[in-house]
């Protein structure tokens, strides 16, 4: 990069950002120790530190901090002093302008420490997002990063892309406004990437979790574009190559709905030149890396180095980059995009001709041409690949035309301008590939919903200057110019609207204008004027260009300058630097010229998507003037030759090619209007390096693209004015130490803070005071630090006084104390030694003689065991002996046992053997001589008879016992049922009699009244001989009446059956016939027409391509057959030229009037008319003779013929289904018309008719107007009226069938059967044949008669079978009564004969209690009467006292009504409860009818509400539903059970639903369906849930239900119920966590406050209001009332310890995250308030007796993280802390680490070496592979629901008159 001296220091001075100071004020800062700035040639500036005063002197004496070299620095201005540094706390800061000195090395250094010691790759600057490229992959881009940054407010989180895009996606989402990202920066600085991120966020936040196909597509952009417009270059391994802003389109609800994509000039000069290290287009190399597959073998395609476009650089590879799978992700998004694989393939087969082409050889010929080898294979292979003729291409890359007046001439081409046409011709057509994919891509990505706002996202180049600077870095930088300016009105604007906002007076702020360096570039006679103007002349060069721009604005234009040694080069002060630009080639590339020759051959292409992308379309760019105009064009030249008239003249006018300039300043006009309707948020990408090396970062290169990217001008103006900003309270609370306790005011900050600024800053001019905030001058925050940290350190010194003293004097009575106890216990020590010593030699004389004794036993023992153990020894191994010896006898003999009886075994098999080979031998002989008999005899026919009878015999009784055994098999199964039937019946019996022996127990309590019931027994005796005979009878008339009604079920059964067969196979009949057959016309006729169509189109094509290659070969010929080389040509070339033009182009206008919206058909085969395409040319006459041929208006009839047959067959279709759907149903619609067919018919003849009568009506009126003279009476004539009458009648009638056309045209549907579909399937694809005796009318009355006759067949069915089915439901329903009512004869038959069954002793017990039971029932009966009656006379005699009164008052009105009212409310009051009966016994359950049911579930569960249900017993709804269930069970009713239980569970889904956000009742039907759940299993009779159960609980056991499946159901149930609970609860905690635990400062004197940037000061008052009302207190109060809550509702115990478990999991894990990514939360105080503010959380679960839920260990992760936060950092500690930090994952701990930043001075950073030391201590300890970096808050803990049975009996359950349940009756 080449600089000048001068302009260096001019960009010095602009960027000088050190405010002037006062005399007094620099005395005051520039003082000995201040640590300063000074320049430096290698690192840009190097800190420094003052060692001497400075005064006003000239030189300084200064100490470098890096070196600690002294030297002396040179002032020569005291205007111009050093840069001061910011105090060390505001080193690191997310937000530079928060920094109190904002100058350029305090900016490059933040950034620096950030970057390599912190790891921070974004920075704010203000309203700009400072992005390093790192060159490395970091894990910061995962989905649970965008969660956390989804919804936060942006100076809240640490920097980042998510910020930002979130910023944008909210502003777009709550004000409805459009919103733009515009990230630049150089190439390799992360421009691409950082937009890829932003656009995955949106996808993510603006889609669902899933993302959908409109997401999917909006991503799969991105390879698409990076494979053939971005490339490898020096900086950048893959850098864009052309700018582009992506607009994302959203709805009303915010989601995506599609996206569009705009480019800009996109670099060709690349497809054939790179530089050295660099790559051309990725999509060459992906190519060439795949040309092993079979697919692209057809490509010939060879190795990068091979070819000549993509060897320049020689770097074919990237590490890490496989181009393999590259083209697979590319293929895969072009697919997913609805780009077919055909069109995929054709691209890649241009792309591969472009490579090929690239090697074709151009050689000088005679004279000055050139010429092509015969021989050259990579023409041939181009030629092929692109489908034209090799020939013309030989020809016309060495020649061209030249037109003049009246004569066209071909001139051949040198080696050069040959060489710049080929190259020309390969960046044209990489240009227009490139084009079509962006057209194709938008095309896909376009919503076809209505957008209601989009976010655009601009990745667009940076500022660039090299050592030559071309056309193309002069386009980039006037693009940074222009978008500069936006940035610079932007941050001005901002700056003004807080100053307004805070009501403070301000004055103007001066910033850079770039508006003259614009204006030179592009107003008129400016540089783009002057260069499109030098390039309509027909000598035109950039010499020339060059001269007019020195003539016009050298001397005149501030930013225009002449290089002193060149005459074609100028120079240009843009705003971020001096760039010198060479003119060399600048007519060249604004023209941008290809031969028309080449693209005439390329158009002739036989392939399709070829000629398509060089059709001569109308450009929107093309400038037209009137003809005549002097308004010329260059025509398309060499290099240096002269030009031509470019010019095409159509009609009267002239169309001019706009210049690549010219198309550049109105794209860029457009993007500026886009960005200007827009909110902008700026992204500025900094390359740290060149050598792309990771977290490598060089000064040198940074400072430059802060100067150039606009960053340092936002500081610039930001210390312009009051950069730095404090809100009141945090003011106060980091500068309260400067105030004195006089001066505080505490109920008025404001006041407070300026009575402290008042008597600190003595300028008032330093500061102001706005509404809520105090906004100071740069420096000013600085000052203030230092005054606090001098104020904190002479009361550390006082403090430090005090204490040393007291230290002094605690150790001065220490010591007197110690040496009085040394001298005390010293003495002891003597006198213990000589006692000590007195006993020893007491006990050692002892010892001695003990010792003595002992070593004499142990020596006698000791021999007396060795004589005892050789004695053992020797007897032992003489028994020993003795044993082998009698062991060997006993083995020998029975070896020769075994010997002996193997011989024999073996002689006896010998002899045997022989035998049967003697036997086997004779037998075999005798065998072969009965098979020679069989042989002859099976030769016989009658044999072989006489076999085949026997066999058909065996086969018939093989079969006939196959059948037997089948209904043996048949009748096992039925008797394996019937066992098993009779195995359930004896299990039941084995039930029923345990609970006998159970009841029989209660014996004993009824011993003294069957004392007193023995008489009556005897009575009774007699009587149940009696009622044994008349059980008899009873079951005999029983058996015969089930028998009958089995059989009368049976027999409704079939007719059913038989009915819905019938319907069936009529319904089926009428349908599937004519489905399949409208089904299979309607492909044909679909796959007929698109066959017809395409076959139409490439017919259309076919010819524009010959006619285009006809004229080529006419051109060729001529050039062949003229001797001379220039030979004029016939005059009707051009007339060709035009006519191939207009047939290229109308297919395409063909193709669209199919395809577009317009062409909807309006009913009878008319079309809604459109405006006609404006024809490009004059030439309509050549498409019409073109067009006779193919007959378009016969293509059209028919196509619309076939539409209208198409619509009367859907029609009939649509007809056919919906009479088939509503058959069934019994019901017709009334819109429906059911005569479809004929009304289809009725439509055409109207339509005739119609007709018929216009032209009848016309004749009349003409005649009549002709003979009849209305004026002079003629209407009073008898003709006149009656001519009249008939007319008004006919108008009438007309009218009226117009009506009914258009009711019938919007009847009739878009689709048919038509006549070629029928020809073709039934007539060989005649179509004359078809309907050539009308059957097709025939036909169709035929099937409109068999629908007719369909549809009353259909309706008498109905009909009879709706009188069945209500007869037959009738008839159910009588039966299911008296089916009830034989179960309850037979159950008290069974009852009976199970007494009968029983002895003499149990059947009276059993007697006993079935009377006992019947006789109680009628009791309370009675008493529940008498109990009414007595009520009753109360009430009356009540009413008669009051009456009486009232009489005597005279009252009698009053009497009356009350009367009346009461008369009215008779039957609510039968429904009063009536008085308790202590006496009165129940046996626990609730009776209620079938009809009732609806109204239980609606009082019990839906009308509920938890005020009322807090009055109650707990778990009341949950006993009266499980009552119900006892009385379903006792009475037997399944179906009845069934439908409650499914009704209740359906009941609390639906109530639960509707109420989610009312937590209470949430709660409420937790705790009810956890009750109903564990009393399902206490009284389910299962004995694992009646170990608790008191014997009354066990009589109220199910007997005859088993509902277990339903406790599976009601589990599921509360899980969901819980799961929506938790998801309540975390939605109202999640706003308090980080105010509560994080942000909440209970702990007084401790301060984490810092000054806040620009990012925090837009919402910081919201900001404190929040923190005031969400703190600590709060989120306990809301714990609190989750724990009332839950008690209230009585749920259980264990439940609620998993409730606070999660949601305490919840808490921990969201701040953990939080503090994650806020740095400003990372310091010691914080980590102390931290802290204490969980120990009020632990302290809550202590109090609530939940410290044993687990809920505290979810906590530690963040209480570790807070210990960290408090932990000695230094060598010596990284054990501990490893130790410490247990729950805490690698990355969390570094990054904790990372983001620690000291709140006062005193504090000390963490070095990275501690950082280091860390993490090898981490990878030595720990072997997990737990990367993660944030926790995953959606994780949910398994919740269980331990049995929790109830004491409760459910007969003490009464029902509060609250719950309006007095259809319930106790039982």
């Amino acid at each position: 990069m080449v600089k000048s001296t001068s302009n260096m220091s001019d960009i010095y001075c602009r960027f000088q950002f050190q405010t002037f100071l006062k005399d007094s004020e620099i005395s005051q800062v520039y003082v000995k120790g201040a640590r300063i700035w000074i320049p430096d040639s290698e690192k840009v500036w190097v800190g420094a530190e003052l060692l001497e005063n400075y005064t006003g002197q000239k030189s300084v004496k200064i100490q470098i901090e890096d070196n600690g070299q002294e030297r002396n620095f040179e002032i020569k201005d005291k205007n111009r002093l050093p840069h001061l540094r910011n105090p060390e706390i505001l080193i690191g800061e997310n937000d530079l302008t928060s920094l109190s000195y904002l100058n350029e090395p305090e900016v490059l250094y933040n950034l620096r420490v950030r970057f390599l010691e912190r790891n921070c790759i974004y920075t704010y600057c203000g309203i700009v997002l400072v992005a390093i490229n790192p060159y490395q992959q970091l894990p910061i881009y995962g989905n649970e990063l965008i969660q956390m940054y989804s919804g936060q407010d942006m100076g809240t989180m640490d920097p980042h892309i998510f910020a930002v895009a979130e910023e944008a996606f909210k502003l777009m989402s709550r004000f409805d406004k459009n919103q733009s990202i515009i990230v630049s920066g150089e190439s390799g600085a992360g421009k691409t990437v950082s937009a890829k991120y932003a656009m995955r966020y949106f996808a993510m936040v603006g889609g669902s979790q899933t993302e959908t196909q409109v997401e999917q597509k909006v991503l799969a952009s991105n390879p698409i574009m990076e494979a053939i417009g971005n490339a490898k270059t020096t900086r950048n391994d893959n850098s864009s190559r052309f700018g582009k802003y992506i607009e994302i389109s959203f709805n009303k609800k915010n989601e995506i709905i599609g996206a569009h994509m705009r480019t800009y000039l996109l670099e060709k000069s690349r497809v054939v030149f790179q530089a050295s290290e660099e790559r051309n287009y990725h999509i060459f190399y992906q190519l060439c890396a795949s040309r092993d597959l079979p697919e692209y073998k057809k490509f010939c395609l060879l190795s990068p180095d091979d070819f000549f476009y993509t060897s320049h650089g020689q770097a074919p590879e990237i590490d890490g980059v496989d181009d393999a799978e590259d083209l697979i992700s590319a293929r895969e998004a072009l697919t997913m995009l609805g780009i077919s694989e055909k069109n995929q393939m054709m691209i890649f087969q241009i792309q591969s001709a472009v490579l090929h082409f690239g090697n074709v050889k151009l050689r000088e010929a005679d004279g000055e041409s050139s010429e092509i080898k015969k021989d050259d294979k990579h023409l041939t292979i181009m030629c092929k690949l692109l489908g034209i003729e090799e020939s013309q291409m030989r020809m016309w890359l060495c020649h061209k035309k030249i037109v003049t007046v009246g004569e066209v001439l071909t001139k051949p081409l040198t080696l050069t301008q040959a060489s710049f046409a080929q190259d020309a011709l390969a960046k044209h057509i990489y240009a227009q590939t490139f084009d079509w994919i962006v057209e194709k891509v938008n095309r896909a990505l376009h919503s076809t919903t209505k957008s209601t706002k989009f976010i655009g996202v601009l990745d667009i180049y940076g500022f660039e200057t090299f050592e030559i600077n071309s056309f193309e870095q002069f386009c980039i930088n006037y693009a940074n110019e222009k978008l500069q300016q936006i940035f610079n009105m932007h941050v001005f604007k901002l700056e003004q609207e807080e100053y307004v906002r805070e009501a403070i007076e301000w004055s103007f702020i001066d910033f850079y204008d770039n508006q003259p360096c614009i204006d030179l570039i592009e107003s008129k006679l400016g540089i783009l004027d002057l260069l499109d103007e030098e390039c309509k002349m027909p000598k035109g060069s950039d010499e020339n260009w060059c001269q007019k721009l020195y003539d016009k604005h050298l001397g005149k234009a501030k930013h225009f300058e002449k290089p002193r040694m060149s005459r074609s080069a100028f120079i240009i002060n843009h705003f971020a630097d001096r760039v010198e630009y060479q003119a060399d080639g600048f007519l060249e590339k604004n023209r941008d010229t290809v031969l028309e020759e080449h693209l005439n051959i390329l158009r002739a292409s036989e392939f399709e998507l070829v000629a398509e992308l060089f059709e001569e379309k109308v450009d929107p760019n093309e400038k037209k003037s009137r003809a005549g105009s002097a308004t010329t064009h260059a025509m398309r030249q060499g290099p240096k030759g002269g030009g031509r008239s470019n010019k095409k003249t159509v009609g009267s006018q002239q169309v001019q090619k706009a210049t690549v300039g010219d198309q550049f300043r109105d794209s860029l006009h457009k993007l500026m209007q886009t960005l200007n309707a827009t909110t902008p948020h700026y992204i500025r990408c900094i390359k740290p390096n060149d050598e792309k090396e990771a977290f490598v970062f060089e000064p040198n290169r940074a400072v430059e693209q802060l100067r150039a990217c606009g960053v340092l001008e936002t500081i610039r103006i930001s210390a312009a004015g009051y950069p730095s900003r404090w809100t009141y309270p945090e003011f106060f609370q980091r500068y309260r130490v400067l105030a004195r306790s006089k001066d505080i005011n505490r109920s008025n900050t404001k006041k407070t803070c300026e009575n402290v600024l008042t008597k600190v800053i003595q300028d008032p001019e330093k500061y102001r005071f706005g509404k809520t905030k105090i906004f100071f001058r740069a420096g000013q925050v600085a000052y203030l630090e230092k005054l606090r940290s001098d104020k904190l350190k002479a009361c550390g010194i006082m403090i430090q006084k005090h204490v040393k003293g007291w230290l002094a004097r605690r150790r001065y009575q220490r010591i007197t104390k110690s040496i009085m106890l040394l001298q005390k216990y010293g003495r002891g020590l003597l006198a213990r030694r000589h006692a000590k010593f007195l006993r020893e030699t007491f006990a050692a004389t002892r010892i001695q003689k003990r010792w003595r004794g002992h070593t004499a036993r142990v020596r006698y023992l000791k021999i007396r065991g060795a004589a005892v153990v050789i004695q053992s020894a020797i007897r032992g191994h003489f028994g020993r002996l003795l044993f082998k010896k009698e062991l060997h006898e006993h083995r020998a003999i029975t070896i020769q046992k075994l010997v002996r009886s193997w011989l024999a075994r073996k002689r006896y098999k010998k002899v045997m053997r022989g035998i049967v080979l003697l036997q086997s031998h004779f037998r075999r002989r005798r065998a072969k001589r009965e098979l020679k008999k069989l042989k002859i005899e099976a030769k016989s026919v009658e044999h072989i008879k006489n076999v085949n009878k026997g066999l058909e015999n065996k086969i018939i009784q093989l079969q006939q016992k196959l059948d037997a055994k089948n209904k043996e098999a048949l009748g096992m199964k039925e008797q394996d049922v019937y066992i098993r039937q009779l195995k359930g019946d004896m299990e039941k019996l084995r039930t029923s009699n345990e609970e006998g022996k159970k009841s029989s127990n209660k014996v004993s309590e009824l011993v003294q009244q069957i004392k007193d019931l023995q008489e009556e027994l005897s009575r009774e005796r007699k009587e149940k001989e009696v009622l044994v005979t008349e059980r008899d009878k009873t079951r005999k008339e029983h058996t015969q009446v089930l028998s009958k009604l089995a059989e009368e079920k049976c027999k409704l059964k079939e007719e059913l059956d038989e009915a819905n067969l019938k319907l069936q196979q009529q319904e089926t009949e009428t349908g599937d016939v004519m489905k399949k057959k409208l089904e299979e016309a309607n492909k044909l006729l679909q796959a007929e027409f698109e066959s017809e169509r395409s076959h139409h189109q490439r017919l259309v094509k076919e010819h524009a391509r010959l006619q285009q290659r006809l004229e080529n070969l006419q051109s060729e010929f001529q050039v062949l057959t003229s001797p001379q080389g220039h030979k004029r040509t016939p005059s009707d070339i051009s007339a060709i030229s035009l006519e191939s033009y207009t047939s290229s182009v109308s297919p395409d206008d063909i193709k669209y009037d199919e395809e577009g919206p317009e062409e909807k058909d309006q009913g009878y085969g008319t079309k809604k008319k459109k405006k006609a395409p404006a024809p490009p040319v004059p030439t309509a006459t050549a498409i019409e003779k073109e067009m006779k041929d193919v007959d378009i208006g016969l293509v059209l009839k028919l196509q619309n013929k076939v539409k209208e047959l198409e619509r009367q067959r859907t029609e009939l279709e649509e007809k056919v289904e919906s009479y088939e759907e509503e058959t069934p149903r019994g019901s017709r619609d009334s819109a429906v018309i059911p005569n479809s067919a004929f009304d289809a018919l009725k439509m055409q003849e109207l339509q005739n008719e119609n007709d018929k009568l216009k032209r009848e009506v016309n004749k009349l009126m003409k005649s009549i107007s002709e003979n009849v003279n209305f004026e002079k009476g003629g209407s009073n004539s008898p003709a006149g009226k009656e001519f009249m009458d008939q007319f008004t009648a006919m108008a009438d009638e007309l009218d009226r069938r117009r009506e009914e056309c258009l009711q019938l045209r919007a009847m009739l549907a878009e689709k048919s059967i038509t006549t070629h579909a029928i020809a073709k399937e039934s007539y060989g694809g005649m179509d004359d044949i078809v309907n050539e005796d009308n059957e097709l009318a025939l036909a169709y009355r035929t099937q409109k008669e068999l629908n007719r006759l369909l549809e009353n067949q259909l309706q008498k069915t109905e009909k009879d079978m709706k009188k069945k089915e209500d007869k037959l439901k009738r008839e159910i329903k009588e039966l299911k009564q008296e089916n009830e009512a034989a179960q309850k004869t037979i159950s008290q038959y069974n009852s009976i004969t199970r007494n009968l069954q029983l002895g003499p002793e149990a059947k009276i017990e059993a007697t006993m209690q079935h009377e006992i039971t019947r006789l109680t029932s009628e009791n309370l009966d009675l008493r529940e009467k008498a109990d009414k009656q007595s009520d009753q006379i109360r009430k009356m005699k009540k009413m008669l006292k009051v009456y009486t009164k009232k009489l005597k008052d005279g009252d009698v009105a009053e009497i009356e009504a009350e009367l009346e009212r009461e008369d009215k409310q008779k039957k609510s009051d039968d429904s009063v409860a009536t008085v308790k009966h202590l006496d009165r016994t129940y046996m626990g359950m609730l009776e209620y009818q079938k009809e009732d049911e609806a109204q239980l579930i609606k009082c019990l569960i839906m009308d509920l509400k938890p005020k009322v249900a807090q009055g109650l017993l707990p778990g009341l709804p949950a006993y009266v539903l499980f009552m119900c269930v006892r009385h379903t069970d006792y009475i037997n009713d399944d179906e009845k059970v069934r439908t409650l239980l499914t009704n209740t569970i359906n009941g609390i889904k639906k109530c639960v639903k509707k109420h989610n956000k009312d937590l209470e009742r949430v709660i409420l039907w937790l705790a009810n369906t956890c009750r109903l759940l564990h009393t399902l299993k206490q009284y389910s009779g299962e004995k694992s849930f009646q170990s608790e159960n008191t014997s009354r609980q066990n009589e109220h056991c199910l007997r005859n239900f088993d509902l277990s499946e339903y406790r599976q159901v009601f589990s599921d149930l509360a899980v969901w119920i819980y799961q929506t609970m938790i998801k309540h609860m975390e939605e109202a905690l999640q706003p308090m966590v980080v105010a509560a635990v994080l942000e909440h400062e209970a702990i007084a004197g401790l301060t984490a406050s810092k000054p806040a940037g620009m990012r925090g000061r837009s919402s910081s008052t919201a900001t404190d209001e929040n923190v005031r009302e969400l703190s600590l207190d709060s989120l306990m109060k809301v714990l609190n009332k989750y724990s009332q809550n839950l008690s209230q509702h009585a749920v259980d115990p264990e439940l609620i310890k998993q409730v606070f478990r999660q949601l305490y999991y919840y808490i921990g894990s969201n701040a953990l995250n939080n503090l994650l990514l806020r740095k400003d939360m990372c310091n010691w105080s914080k980590g102390m308030q931290i802290r204490y503010n969980l120990s009020h959380l632990e302290q809550w679960l202590r109090d609530n007796k939940l410290n044993e839920s687990g809920a505290q260990s979810t906590l530690e992760t963040i209480t570790q993280a807070s210990q960290l936060l408090q932990a000695r950092k230094s060598d010596a500690d990284v054990d501990s802390i490893c130790e410490m930090c247990s729950k805490l994952t690698t990355p969390q701990i570094v990054k904790i680490l990372n983001l620690y930043t000291p709140v006062d001075e005193f504090e000390e950073r963490v070095p990275i070496s501690f950082i280091r030391k860390i993490q090898e201590r981490l990878k030595t300890t720990r072997n997990d592979d737990d990367n993660t970096l944030l926790i995953d808050i959606k994780y949910s803990f398994p919740v269980t629901f331990p049995f929790n049975p109830s004491s409760l009996t459910l007969d003490t359950v009464e029902i509060p008159e609250s719950l309006h349940l007095e259809f319930l009756t106790r039982v």
